[in-house]
């Protein structure tokens, strides 16, 4: 067996474990630092809008000796302003430009077209123009919104049939904290978002959303019957489920993003700008992201929100009176307490009597039997030592002295005869 399988194994059998929900207080600081970053980028900084969204004029050409200056410097000198967006599309001898510029008048179309033609050496036809009006962007934006809505409103159905409310509050947490690092991490680097940024964010929802699923099944399998049992808390309970899924949501994550960066890689070096490109990194952002709150920030939610419920405190209280060795042990605490000076005594007793009501039946395991060296074995008084009972005298049960068999045979007061 390999040593991830191994790991995996030891994880699932409880052997080793990793506190993800005790430590939810840690990912909490992280998350909200994260988050406050992205949103404050996203307020001040704003999106870098492609032009199918802002609107704008669109100039492709084949010149592959040109340099982006070169390209930038004939679109200003024929009046297409000194903010036009240079891109190189693929790599060699089939390599491409594409210049985009804000909203153009006809004629001022055909004077950059022309200008470009003259300073590469092309026919005024291979450079092609084209004019995009901003209502398309935001039809594309609109309709995004609503496949949103859509989405979180069927999500929201789902999991409350399928499970319950409060996990499906889990997972739209979650699900809200991966788009709004998404949307910072293309704020804070300045990415062009695309309508297939758009299409790849839709995508990773749903990818977020069936690991959290998979971690939510083992959290109800390993939460059934947990009050009748009163063995561990519902976070104990949930952090086994994480780590029993852990393995699993590496190696399904890891399988996920070697293709997304093997098209990255390939859309960034080979072929440029272009859909490919903003498809995959959508997805590699996202897919990160979602692994990330599957794992720290649904289940922790999850078990933050079980935990207030009246049950599951009495059912934490029960294991940790178990932990601190049964009531019993609480009562001789009391006890000390009620015996010694000062006020601790009603505080102490209210505790023992309140894990008096909140214990189980299963709550008289707690009472543990004496150590072995305080046992007294049977016949045997209980002051009494080996040392007391004279030197070779065996340990257990007090034995009559043994009789000779001569002298069990001869009646008393009587001689052998010769």
């Amino acid at each position: 067996m390999s040593r991830l399988g191994n790991i995996g194994g030891r994880l699932y059998r409880g052997e080793v474990s990793v506190e993800f929900v005790a430590r939810k207080r840690l990912w909490y600081a992280i998350s909200g630092l994260i988050l406050v970053i992205c949103i404050g980028a996203l307020v001040f900084r704003g999106l870098n809008y492609s032009v199918e969204f802002k609107g704008g004029s669109v100039f492709k050409f084949s010149a592959p000796a040109a340099a982006p200056a070169q390209v930038s410097q004939a679109v200003s000198a024929a009046g297409g302003g000194t903010d036009a967006i240079v891109q190189k599309v693929g790599v060699g001898a089939s390599s491409s430009w594409v210049v985009q510029t804000a909203k153009l008048t006809f004629a001022a179309q055909t004077k950059v077209q022309n200008e470009i033609a003259s300073t590469f050496h092309l026919s005024a036809n291979a450079v092609s123009t084209n004019f995009v009006g901003p209502s398309w962007g935001s039809q594309i934006s609109q309709k995004a919104l609503e496949a949103l809505i859509a989405f979180l409103i069927a999500i929201v159905i789902y999991l409350s049939i399928a499970f319950e409310w409060k996990m499906a509050s889990a997972a739209l947490i979650a699900l809200a904290h991966d788009i709004v690092i998404t949307i910072g991490v293309y704020t804070l680097t300045g990415f062009e978002v695309s309508p297939a940024t758009v299409i790849g964010l839709l995508t990773i929802l749903g990818y977020s959303l069936y690991d959290t699923v998979v971690v939510f099944d083992k959290v109800r399998e390993n939460t059934a019957g947990l009050l009748g049992t009163g063995r561990s808390t519902y976070s104990q309970a949930a952090n086994l489920a994480l780590n029993q899924t852990l393995v699993r949501s590496i190696n399904t994550s890891l399988i996920a993003l070697l293709p997304v960066a093997a098209i990255l890689v390939v859309g960034v070096g080979l072929l440029g700008a272009g859909e490919l490109k903003d498809l995959a990194l959508v997805l590699f952002v996202g897919m990160l992201s979602g692994t990330y709150s599957s794992i720290f920030i649904a289940t922790p939610v999850l078990a933050d929100l079980k935990e207030r419920e009246p049950q599951y405190k009495a059912l934490a209280k029960r294991v940790a009176l178990r932990a601190a060795g049964g009531r019993a042990a609480q009562r001789a605490k009391a006890k000390a307490a009620k015996s010694a000076p000062g006020g601790a005594a009603p505080a102490a007793l209210a505790a023992a009597d309140e894990a008096d009501q909140g214990g189980t039946q299963e709550d008289g395991d707690d009472q543990a039997p004496p150590p072995a060296s305080e046992r007294v074995p049977a016949g045997r008084p209980a002051g009494a030592s080996p040392a007391q009972r004279g030197p070779g005298a065996r340990p257990g049960p007090r034995q009559q002295p043994r009789r000779t068999s001569a002298a069990k045979r001869r009646p008393s007061g009587k001689k052998k005869r010769r």
